[in-house]
């Protein structure tokens, strides 16, 4: 293969590969929630052996004549999938599974029918195989379409927001396999392959987006619903500071944001609120000021402890950090800020003479 023979391979190769990876995840690896995800994993999977196994056919055409019929039979089952997505999404509990069952057989029997007659009449099967089975994912795309607009008449709203995304996405791969089938669209046999990488990432790209969106909103009404007021925001600093004084929390180098929301009798939001919106501070820094503190304290004081040793005492569990969160918040280091105070001394006692 020349060099643009071989990046074609690799782009349609890849989202081939990645979706078959994909739809063994959603099939077999996760742990399935509802019905639809199983019927995605499904869709994604025979979609993409269909993919893959056009493109090596392209590109290496020596590969025994039943290879491009597994392909076939594969794509055979992604339009029935795809129907069944897109009811199962919007009648969810209502949807009954043993029909689904029973049509699965049905579709699987007749596909093994067909099947067998490539033993006996190779010839028809070569000629008529692959119309036929473009023919049942063409009728399953039309019913999958006509279910969506059916059932979204009838519900506003559906739990399955990825619904329209995913019938789209199955509508144009469709209509880029048709097109290149029938050659109206004269391009070569990967083009569908290329059109299937594309939108795949692109999907994906798409539902992503909206996962975080849709989880930054839900974070931002959970804090805004919860919004302390000032006069509470006021009583809960003064006992914070309180306990901190009192029982030197700041000490334990394994302090975490729950152990100290449970000793203030409130959420870890709550706490995290507290600290952002009225100090102004993350938890760290709030811990670490205290026990910065305390370190020059004991530094000012003379302390027969080590420089490292007065770290572990206040509360950090390494000399680095404590080394390097002092430098932060004091502009200098330890050490520094101990022949500061020393220097200081003779003077102070000097102008008092």
């Amino acid at each position: 293969m020349t060099f643009g023979q071989q990046m074609l391979f690799f782009f349609s190769a890849i989202g081939a590969f990645n979706g078959i990876l994909l739809g063994i995840y959603l099939l077999f690896i996760k742990k399935l929630k509802n019905i639809p995800d199983f019927f995605l994993g499904l869709i994604v999977l025979t979609l993409s052996i269909r993919v893959g196994i056009s493109v090596c056919i392209y590109f290496y055409p020596d590969w025994p004549e039943i290879i491009p019929y597994l392909g076939l039979a594969a794509l055979f089952f992604t339009g029935p999938a795809l129907f069944y997505y897109v009811r199962s999404s919007f009648l969810e509990e209502q949807f009954i599974l043993k029909d689904c069952r029973k049509s699965f057989g049905i579709i699987t029997g007749v596909l093994g029918v067909v099947g067998t007659l490539y033993l006996f009449f190779p010839v028809i099967w070569d000629r008529y195989f692959a119309t036929f089975v473009y023919t049942v994912w063409s009728v399953f795309v039309c019913l999958s379409v006509y279910q969506y607009y059916i059932l979204s008449k009838r519900q506003s709203k559906s739990g399955n927001q990825f619904i329209l995304p995913v019938l789209l996405s199955n509508v144009i791969i469709f209509l880029a396999y048709q097109f290149i089938s029938t050659g109206w669209i004269q391009v070569y046999c990967a083009g569908g392959s290329l059109v299937f990488s594309f939108v795949l990432y692109a999907n994906f790209l798409m539902l992503f987006n909206k996962k975080h969106h849709l989880s930054t909103a839900k974070e931002t009404n959970k804090y805004s619903n919860k919004k302390i007021s000032d006069e509470k925001a006021d009583s809960f600093v003064f006992k914070l500071e309180n306990l901190m004084h009192s029982e030197e929390l700041y000490k334990n180098p394994n302090l975490k944001l729950s152990d100290l929301a449970s000793k203030m009798n409130m959420s870890t939001h709550q706490l995290s609120q507290l600290l952002n919106d009225n100090l102004g501070k993350s938890f760290s820094t709030y811990i670490n000021e205290y026990r910065i503190n305390e370190a020059c304290e004991l530094i000012e004081n003379d302390s027969y402890l080590k420089i490292e040793e007065i770290g572990y005492e206040v509360g950090f569990n390494s000399k680095s950090t404590f080394f390097s969160t002092f430098k932060k918040i004091k502009n200098t280091t330890p050490l520094l800020y101990k022949q500061s105070q020393s220097l200081s001394e003779p003077r102070f006692q000097s102008s008092n003479l």
